[in-house]
């Protein structure tokens, strides 16, 4: 790595509330400690305001602004590839900002580096969304951010018909398939819903609060309970 970008490095790992020690930055980046402290005093020096001292710990003082960003060849790869299956697979806004993002990135990096990353070998090919399951996880991603409750009619893979008003927690996409983690009032537990199977009523309905024992956290650590190796998966 080059100096210039582990001196970036270092002012964006100091970002927040926590002192970050001098080990753990030199664990992060592969360098020595007594490195650390070296590049720490040249970025005072030079009037980045970073305050704490060697053995204390380290931070950047709120309101100091980065400069710009410049990605390395990889990572604008990995950002392409994101974009494409954000733009084959998820909900219209997400895929809309996933377009806009990538113009903002090629308006920054060198023209050559972004039309090199472009050339990468990875897609998102087959069947893409309907538009109408599009929406509805636009639908559903406001309600999961609003904390509000969503009434809708499903019908299982079995045929089953049923109407349920859930606490929308968030989605999983399982390569072409959505789901909706949620609290289903009706069976008072987690239950997870295929979202092209879902026609929505309300998705306006009453907030929910926070609540232990019915978050998404508590559904996650419930799998991990019964599955340790799934990591997380449903």
């Amino acid at each position: 790595m080059r100096r210039a970008d582990r001196l970036f490095e270092i002012v964006r790992l100091m970002r927040g509330d926590r002192a970050v020690k001098a080990a753990a930055l030199a664990e992060r980046l592969e360098v020595s400690v007594r490195t650390i402290y070296r590049d720490v005093a040249d970025l005072q020096a030079s009037g980045v305001p970073i305050d704490g001292a060697a053995g204390v710990g380290y931070l950047l003082r709120p309101g100091y602004t980065l400069p710009p960003i410049m990605f390395t060849p990889k990572e604008i790869e990995a950002l392409i590839v994101g974009a494409r299956m954000v733009e084959a697979w998820a909900g219209a806004g997400l895929s809309r900002a996933a377009r806009e993002a990538l113009s903002r990135i090629a308006a920054v990096v060198p023209g050559e580096r972004m039309a090199a990353a472009e050339r990468i070998a990875v897609y998102a090919p087959g069947r893409r969304l309907d538009p109408a399951v599009r929406a509805r996880l636009d639908t559903i991603a406001a309600a999961i951010d609003r904390r509000r409750r969503i009434r809708f009619d499903y019908c299982s893979l079995a045929g089953a018909p049923s109407s349920r008003t859930v606490r929308p927690l968030a989605l999983h996409f399982w390569g072409g398939v959505w789901t909706l983690e949620s609290w289903c009032e009706l069976r008072v537990a987690f239950r997870a819903f295929r979202v092209e199977r879902i026609t929505i009523l309300d998705a306006e309905g009453e907030p929910f609060p926070v609540e232990p024992g019915r978050e998404y956290s508590d559904f996650i650590a419930g799998l991990e309970a019964l599955c340790p190796q799934a990591e997380g998966r449903p």
